[in-house]
Formats: C-alpha cells, sequence, structure tokens
C-alpha cells in the first residue's frame, strides 16, 4: 500500500477541483438530512441498546457466580462476551464521539461517558476524535495506522525486526485494550524521554490510566470472582472474565483492522495534504481511507456500526444506526465520481488486512516473486537480508524489485 501520490495510477487522478468540492457539497447535504430527521426514534435506539446491554451483563454476572457448573460458565460467559461487546462498540465509542449529545442526557452525554476499558475517555477521544479523524491514514500523522509498532508502508524501510509484526500484531490483537492505553499516552515516546523532560501532562494522564486499569482489574478479576466463592466459582469466574475481555478485544481489534488495513484502503503523504485542505478534500480522504464490512444487521450492531466505516469516517458524529441507511447514497455518489466503494465479508476484510500486515513485515515484493519453486532460494535471500549489513540488505532489495517487475510485466503480457 504505497502513498496514493507515490502510485503509477492515482485513482483520484480524474478528479477536478469542481469535482472534489462538489462531492464535498452533496456530502454535506446527506449529513444535514440526518441531521434533520434524527429524533424520538433514534433516542429509543440508544436507549434500547444501553438497556439491553446492562440487562445482559447484569444477567451473565449473575450466571457466572454458580461458574463451577459448566453448563452455566459457558452461558455465563458467552452473555459477558457479548455485552462487552456491546458497551465498547456500539455504545462506548458512539456516546464518546457525541453522537447522542443532541438529546441531553448527561448519562450517555459525550462528557460524562466512562467506558469499561483500560484507556481514560478523555485519553482516547484526544487521540481518536482529535487526531485519528482529522488525519485520517496520513503516514507520521495518523498514529492508529500501525500503532506506532508495524510497518504499513512500503516507502518505510525495511528492518529485520518487522519479521515479528504478525507476532505483535496477534499480541495487541489480544490485549488491544491496553495496547490502545498505552498508545494514548504515547507510551513508547514518552518513556524514552529522562523523567524530567516529561510533561506534566503526560505524567497526569499515566496516573489516570494506571488509576483506571486498576479500576477495571478490580472489577473483573478481584469484586466479581469474590462473590463467587460461596459457590466454589471463584477460578471458573474469574477465567471466564479474562474470556470475556480476550474475546472483546480480538473482535473490536478485528473490527478496526477490517475498516483502516486492507488491501485498497489508501495512505497518504503528510508533504502532500495541503494545510488549507478544503472540506471536499478532507471528504476524499476519508472516502479512499476506509473500508466497509458487509453482513447482517446483527453484525452491524456488534460492530458498532463501524463495519459502515466508510460512513463514520465521512459523519462521525451522526447516529450509528443511520449510516445503514444512507450508505447506498454514500455507495451512490463513490459510482458517480468512479471511485472505489471498498466493502467486503467479515472473512475476506480479515484475510485482506492481516496479508498486509504479513506482507509488509517482509521486504518490497518478496512475498509476490516467491513460489514453491522459488521457496528455498527465496528464503536464503531473506536470511541474508535479515543477518548482514545495511549494504547487503539494499542490493537484495533492488533485486527483489526487479524480479516484481519483471512478474508484473509478464502478467501483462
Amino acid at each position: 500500500m504505497t502513498a496514493i501520490t507515490k502510485k503509477p495510477v492515482n485513482p483520484t487522478a480524474h478528479l477536478t477541483p469542481e469535482d472534489i468540492e462538489q462531492i464535498g457539497i452533496e456530502l454535506d447535504a446527506i449529513r444535514q438530512d440526518i441531521l434533520d430527521e434524527r429524533g424520538a426514534s433514534d433516542a429509543a435506539y440508544i436507549h434500547r441498546v444501553v438497556d439491553v446491554q446492562r440487562r445482559l451483563e447484569l444477567a451473565s454476572r449473575a450466571v457466572l457466580l454458580f461458574s463451577s457448573l459448566p453448563p452455566a460458565w459457558i452461558v455465563g460467559t458467552i452473555g459477558l462476551s457479548v455485552a462487552k461487546i456491546l458497551e465498547n462498540m456500539e455504545i462506548g465509542h458512539n456516546v464518546m464521539h457525541g453522537q447522542w449529545d443532541w438529546m441531553r442526557d448527561p448519562k450517555i452525554h459525550s462528557t460524562t461517558w466512562e467506558w469499561d476499558n483500560a484507556s481514560t475517555a478523555d485519553g482516547w477521544k484526544h487521540s481518536h476524535n482529535e487526531i485519528h479523524h482529522n488525519f485520517t491514514n496520513i503516514v507520521g500523522k495518523d498514529n492508529d495506522l500501525g500503532y506506532g509498532i508495524m510497518r504499513v508502508d512500503e516507502d518505510q524501510r525495511w528492518h529485520p525486526a518487522y519479521l515479528a509484526q504478525p507476532l505483535w500484531n496477534f499480541i495487541n490483537a489480544c490485549f488491544f485494550e491496553y495496547g490502545i492505553a498505552a498508545y494514548d499516552l504515547e507510551l513508547g515516546r514518552n518513556l524514552r524521554l529522562p523523567k524530567e523532560r516529561r510533561s506534566d501532562e503526560f505524567k497526569r494522564n499515566l496516573k489516570n490510566t494506571l488509576k483506571k486499569i486498576r479500576k477495571q482489574a478490580t472489577k473483573d478479576y478481584v469484586v466479581h470472582p469474590a462473590l463467587s466463592i460461596p459457590t466454589g466459582s471463584f477460578l471458573p469466574t474469574l477465567a471466564a472474565n479474562f474470556t470475556a475481555n480476550l474475546v472483546r478485544n480480538i473482535w473490536s481489534h478485528s473490527v478496526i483492522m477490517c475498516g483502516h488495513f486492507p488491501e485498497g484502503v489508501e495512505t497518504f503523504e503528510k508533504k502532500a495534504i495541503p494545510a488549507n485542505e478544503t472540506r471536499g478534500e478532507w471528504y476524499l480522504r476519508q472516502m479512499l481511507g476506509s473500508a466497509n464490512i458487509s453482513g447482517s444487521k446483527a453484525m452491524h450492531i456488534m460492530t458498532g456500526n463501524l463495519s459502515h466505516q466508510i460512513e463514520h469516517h465521512l459523519f462521525p458524529d451522526l447516529p450509528s444506526n443511520r449510516y445503514a441507511e444512507i450508505a447506498p447514497r454514500v455507495q451512490a455518489l463513490f459510482e458517480k465520481y468512479d471511485l472505489n466503494y471498498h466493502t467486503a465479508p467479515l472473512p475476506q476484510q480479515v484475510y485482506s488486512a492481516w496479508h498486509r500486515v504479513v506482507r509488509l513485515s517482509l521486504p518490497n515484493g518478496w512475498l509476490a516473486t516467491t513460489t514453491v519453486k522459488n521457496l528455498p532460494e527465496q528464503a536464503k535471500l531473506l536470511w541474508a537480508m535479515s543477518t548482514k549489513g545495511p549494504k547487503v540488505r539494499r542490493a537484495a532489495q533492488a533485486r527483489l524489485e526487479q524480479q516484481a517487475r519483471r512478474q508484473a510485466a509478464a502478467a501483462a503480457a
């Protein structure tokens, strides 16, 4: 996934400045239609989801008090996993985007909500709402692009350390809430600084995050299991809470990966973004830097309607239950201006995103030029690139790129 401005064929080259501004006008019109229509039915929807989530969590935790019985453990763990996913995805994420602030309900307002997650609401809103959504997929600006631990673009120089990228990504998926908390704090950058040079803001945010983690861990791994002691269910309840958090983390990681990292989703050079980026230009970047997941209504709800990632990035403050309604209008706009509306079923998007993670963990062109027949030779080349110095890597990289060009030319002939 080379940045769009460095591709041989730019998928936006056919658009005139007037086209881009017209796209902005048409999308603003779609947004205004929803703003004018939202009302009692939308409020009823989110209140219903919150009510279902709370009842499901309470019932699941009650069942897990008897989790020494295998059927109770299975039912309670499944219920708690679903409740945690609903709370994070369809409720917490969207409430903190301000999607329901217009209701003036202090119980589900972006300024008061604190979610069931290791990240604090304030830290997440800064890194996600303010940075990620404004600077979507700009290499070097949007930290969500690889979370600072992965190679996400061919133009990033390859290093042997990236071979572990698939492993780091899997570990990040399993403990995603803690990875996001560390990312919100820019922990890697701040911990490299001497203690005396760390800002007071970072120290304050770190203290608040550790407090939040302690609160979450106490609830899931101390209080709830302790309540199960009379039934001899302490350890099963502990395992159930860990499993529910694991399921929630892997699910949310997968949904986010599908919305941002499949092959074909565009990235952008920081220097190519104008300082006075227009509304139309910002909209166009959101359109090309996101991907959707097709599926059932239940699946959309479980993803927090982030299965409509394109619509969410265009209109992050609109009620999530409206994304499915406006998706056909947005897709028609893509078709009108000959742009790729990137959508596919969940398994296909998950495969595509992981394929990109693996592909970019390897030197450019290695995966594309490797076959069963030449695997031993390619493995030797990769070993040399991994164990020898920069000079060898550069020479081997040039060889791989030459092979890839020959392969592409042969395929086109």
